[in-house]
């Protein structure tokens, strides 16, 4: 029954197109990065990037390195696109997409994470077998087929990614459209829609309408009475959010996901006319099948655990953040903050305020405000910047934060040394002090962030 379910070979129509665009969309994102200035935003304006922790060596190219790398993750992405040296193509973009991943959290983004995955995934799937020049240029390769395991590896992990971010939103500050009143207010200025995006009734739509698309589209497109319905609703959705939310490829390459839905047959009559259309339904068990299994089924673990881990912690994640990466909490929640640094120095005791603005760009102090992993991170460099001044400094932070509107609140113990405490990335941090109980509480009375710059 299982060698039949996974090992059956399906027409492999779907992941053909699904190359195609995938392949665009990851090189329109590799040029594009440089054409909208994010690549000199992200990694050369900054003094220094704000990495994942524990992945110090990885650090930007120094001058106009992180252009040409750009350039070549492009190159790749063209390569995927065509089906050209596929494996070692995507294999590449894939090791290169990690770099730009782990070297920065300032632009963190779910999405970002998404296309991790899918490019380490798409590596080892046989996404080249038709209509690439791989299989121009070598016919033994060329086949019209898949095992139908690649399909649903696919199709499980969107499944995960639209459950979880279903489920990360019932909660208060988005069920009263406490959230999304807020991220529409930043909109307001937008041509046409701008007054349109403030209505009341237009929050409760974007609310549920989320909740119940999220939890329902996988399921819908599955089934075929429902699928075409499904499909035309998931475009309109993807393009709503690309225009509100303009997140870059990620809209396109949810709709481009339908191509695992949809028929083959459908499928070659619409853009594959001159594809063999595979209907022998061949069951090939591969040798290494045992192997496969267990990598499969550890991924899939890992991917239903990891968005479960800030149940661990202590404390509310929409307060710690402890837990909130990999977890597919999308679009979320807005929070902002107010930060004060102190340095002492350990020989003279003396207390000083630090001017920390000169060490981040604009863009990675709207960060660094709200997220504790940051805040300490900052404190690390400080502490390195002012030791090779001559000074043994302990630096303290003092940092107000607000959650979806609410009241500002302490958010770090400003008696700890930070520079001083060590990162435990499975475990609480006691410097990040309890969440008060009225932090949803709405505000009143906002404290400028400019008075504890």
């Amino acid at each position: 029954m299982v060698n039949k379910f996974l090992f059956q070979h399906i027409d492999n129509s779907g992941l053909v197109l699904f190359r195609v665009v995938f392949g665009l969309l990851i090189t329109l994102e590799a040029f594009g990065a440089i054409a909208t200035g994010w690549v000199k935003r992200t990694f050369i304006e900054p003094e220094f990037t704000f990495h994942f922790i524990g992945f110090e060596f990885l650090q930007p190219l120094p001058g106009d390195g992180m252009y040409y790398y750009f350039v070549v993750m492009g190159i790749f992405g063209i390569g995927v696109m065509l089906g050209y040296k596929y494996r070692f193509s995507m294999f590449a973009y894939a090791l290169l997409w990690v770099g730009v991943y782990l070297m920065q959290k300032t632009s963190y983004n779910n999405h970002y994470y998404l296309m991790l995955l899918l490019c380490w995934i798409m590596a080892f799937l046989p996404a080249h077998r038709w209509w690439s020049l791989d299989a121009k240029f070598s016919a033994k390769i060329k086949l019209p087929s898949m095992p139908r395991w690649v399909l649903w590896v696919l199709i499980l992990q969107v499944w995960i990614v639209y459950t979880y971010a279903s489920v990360a939103k019932w909660y208060p500050d988005w069920l009263d459209t406490t959230v999304v009143a807020l991220f529409m207010k930043g909109k307001q200025d937008y041509w046409l829609i701008g007054d349109f995006l403030q209505l009341e009734w237009v929050h409760w739509c974007i609310a549920y309408v989320g909740i119940i698309f999220d939890l329902l589209i996988v399921p819908f497109l599955l089934w075929k009475r429902t699928r075409l319905i499904a499909f035309f609703i998931s475009v309109f959705f993807h393009l709503f959010n690309s225009i509100v939310f303009q997140i870059g490829i990620f809209p396109y390459m949810s709709i481009a996901f339908a191509l695992f839905f949809f028929t083959p047959e459908l499928l070659q009559k619409r853009f594959l006319p001159k594809k063999q259309l595979y209907t022998a339904r061949e069951i090939i068990v591969p040798k290494y099948k045992n192997i496969l299994l267990g990598i499969f089924s550890l991924y899939f673990i890992v991917q239903l655990a990891l968005p479960l881990r800030h149940w661990i912690f202590v404390d509310d994640v929409l307060w710690t953040e402890e837990g909130h990466r990999l977890s597919w909490r999308m679009m979320l929640r807005s929070k902002t903050g107010a930060l004060t640094v102190w340095v002492v120095d350990k020989a003279t005791a003396e207390r000083s305020r630090y001017n920390y603005n000169q060490l981040v760009t604009n863009k990675q102090r709207r960060s660094v405000n709200t997220k504790p992993d940051l805040i300490w991170q900052l404190a690390q460099y400080i502490k390195k910047k002012e030791a090779e001044e001559g000074r043994d400094v302990a630096v303290y932070m003092e940092a107000m934060v607000q959650v979806n509107g609410g009241e500002y609140f302490p958010f770090i113990d400003p008696k700890v040394d930070l520079a001083n405490e060590p990162w435990h990335p499975f475990k609480h941090h006691d410097w990040i002090l309890p969440s008060p109980k009225d932090y949803h509480q709405k505000a009143q009375t906002h404290i400028p962030l400019k008075e504890a710059d």
